[in-house]
């Protein structure tokens, strides 16, 4: 029986090497959606109907396939922090994380012809009190303009965080563990 093939519904290389510790075989195709929600949502919500926007899209070109979409957000005192626009913007938000905790939120679909499971994981994230001039050294590093919350934990971002609770992975954009739990759950097997 030939192996159920698996999309990850991404463009981010972050997703992409977290998939790959799975050791499922895979493609990538980088889903066209319009990611606007309304600001009635809750995290949780926005990153679960993105996730599955994501995932719908690349399901309707290849519908026999396993489909994952993810979406991650940050968000501080109540408001989302998206992917900084502007140095500016990047540095604002660096700005209103410095010294604070603040919550990941990781949308993620999995679809296929069979069924569908869409979950989110919620990470804390404490950041150490951020001088100007460690805001600026980041900032010119280029890492945090394609970044939610304008950080990447898994790069120089990692000197900005104090501790984490929760799941490293889901910070970083892919909960695997819970994931791979959810691939078994809809049948698909590892190669032998």
């Amino acid at each position: 029986m030939p192996h159920p093939h698996l999309i990850l519904a991404s463009s981010s290389p972050r997703r992409k090497d977290l998939l790959e510790k799975l050791s499922f075989p895979f493609t990538t195709y980088s889903p066209n959606v319009d990611e606007s929600v309304s600001k009635e949502l809750s995290p949780s919500e926005i990153v679960s109907i993105l996730a599955l926007r994501k995932a719908n899209n690349i399901a309707l070109k290849f519908p026999q396939a396993y489909i994952i979409g993810s979406d991650t957000i940050v968000v501080c005192d109540g408001i989302v922090l998206g992917k900084p626009q502007c140095r500016e913007e990047g540095e604002q938000m660096l700005k209103q994380l410095s010294g604070r905790t603040h919550s990941v939120y990781t949308g993620v679909a999995v679809v296929n012809t069979n069924e569908t499971k869409v979950f989110y994981d919620k990470t804390d994230v404490e950041f150490w009190e951020l001088s100007t001039t460690l805001i600026n050294q980041y900032l010119d590093s280029g890492e945090p303009f394609d970044k939610a919350g304008a950080y990447g934990i898994q790069g120089y971002g990692a000197l900005l965080v104090k501790s984490i609770i929760g799941d490293y992975y889901s910070v970083v954009g892919l909960p695997i563990s819970r994931l791979s739990r959810i691939l078994l759950e809809m049948g698909l097997t590892h190669p032998k």
